[in-house]
């Protein structure tokens, strides 16, 4: 590492032309109190920062790696794919042959369309959906991120009736006031709004199992409600697997509730860490979208053919390996013995330690975490080697990269870092 520059001489650079020194606010590290990594380079369960130090990595990109960083028949396709030029603003194979990996995976995909990020991907689908219907409001669940649309950047008002607040400025209130916010996992309340205003509702959007409040699953019956009035008033139902596609088995989390929405949301894994987003859905509504329909959806990069040979290469192996049970095994060794003042929600390879006593099934409960003490937490983690999203409302996860040595290093770092805390843990 001669003549590399030190993390708190690279974020003062950082600062000078990039605002706040970072391009996404999680990498800032403000919620715990730290300055933000920089990382060198990642390989299999570990990232190295610009300083050498290793840190097991439960981040891994926010779910996007699965496989673990640099799996070496993962970089091979993308270096056989560069080699044949970045992209081409046409079509290609590989887009074809993605897409087609997916509609077999996921019945409730007919036909998918190809984007460039999470984000894009829920912004198309939400005019699909109002072009489908040709209704504007949308409903979406309180806690439930679903990336950076004006309409969506919405907060829970102060009953059940108000439309939402913005929590950014720049959205002009047109855009969020044809946003309805209800409690999540709160059957009563979804009735209750579906009925009074389901002739304007043109979406139902939600995250099955909640990823960015933290871990929180959906209840089942939560879910068959949406799903039965939603088709009761021709409200299209959307599921945002943008995290949980490919994450819990090969398919998405619809796949083992059998439940089946109108629209699946899709990003992170399926492009293997390299930037994508999809949505698709039943060929009648996909087929609204232009050149057919009279939806516009485009992007000079969607489907680019660097990106598409990723998630081919990741997806195939998945497929080959059928690793999940394997994965859901490891998560629930680690997180094993947690008791005292925390709760634990878990599903397969994902996982949220949240320092409440209470259980945490909405985002009103998963506020009642202490942010202080999962700060100290994170920090001894990291003291440890140890790479925890850095904020108390995010997920963790484990990939097939990660060994039992690593298992026990993280359990260890833990239970040391409770400890620290004061915190009762059966070992």
């Amino acid at each position: 590492m001669k003549n590399s520059p030190n993390i708190k001489d690279l974020y003062e650079r950082a600062l000078q032309y990039i605002p706040g020194g970072i391009n996404s606010p999680a990498r800032a590290f403000r919620p715990v109190k730290e300055k933000p990594i920089f990382v060198e380079k990642g390989s299999g369960a570990y990232i190295f920062d610009k300083e050498g130090k290793k840190y097991i990595d439960h981040c891994l990109s926010f779910g996007a790696i699965i496989l673990g960083h640099s799996h070496s028949r993962v970089s091979s396709a993308i270096k056989e794919a560069i080699d044949k030029g970045t992209n081409f603003g046409l079509s290609t194979e590989k887009e074809v042959i993605l897409s087609e990996i997916i509609c077999k995976a996921i019945p409730s995909i007919e036909k998918i369309r190809l984007v460039n990020s999470g984000t894009e991907a829920v912004m198309s689908a939400i005019r699909l959906s109002r072009g489908w219907t040709k209704r504007k409001r949308i409903i979406k669940f309180e806690g439930g991120y679903h990336g950076c649309v004006d309409s969506l950047l919405v907060s829970c008002g102060s009953s059940l009736t108000t439309l939402g607040v913005p929590t950014s400025s720049g959205i002009p209130e047109e855009f969020f006031q044809t946003t309805i916010v209800l409690p999540y996992n709160n059957i009563p309340s979804f009735k209750a709004i579906i009925e009074k205003y389901h002739p304007e509702i043109a979406a139902v959007i939600v995250e099955p199992i909640a990823g960015n409040m933290g871990v929180i699953p959906a209840n089942l019956e939560f879910l068959r409600v949406l799903r039965e009035e939603t088709e009761k008033y021709k409200i299209l139902l959307i599921f945002d697997e943008i995290i949980t596609g490919f994450r819990l088995c090969f398919g998405g989390f619809q796949n083992i509730i059998g439940i089946k929405p109108d629209i699946t949301l899709l990003g992170k894994i399926i492009g293997g860490g390299l930037p994508i987003g999809a949505y698709g859905g039943k060929k009648e509504i996909m087929d609204c979208l232009a050149p057919d329909g009279d939806v516009f959806s485009a992007g000079t990069f969607s489907g680019n053919p660097i990106v598409a040979s990723c998630g081919i290469s990741v997806l195939n192996i998945l497929k080959e390996e059928n690793p999940y049970n394997l994965l859901e095994k490891k998560t629930k060794y680690l997180l094993e013995g947690l008791s005292g003042c925390v709760k634990v929600n878990q599903v397969g390879s994902m996982f949220t330690i949240f320092f409440t006593d209470s259980p945490v099934f909405d985002y009103k409960s998963a506020k009642t975490s202490d942010c202080e003490r999962f700060a100290n937490f994170f920090k001894g983690l990291l003291n440890k080697g140890i790479y925890f999203p850095p904020s108390q409302f995010e997920a963790c996860f484990i990939s097939t990269c990660h060994t039992d040595k690593d298992i026990e290093k993280t359990k260890k770092a833990i239970n040391f870092s409770f400890a620290n805390l004061n915190y009762n843990i059966v070992k």
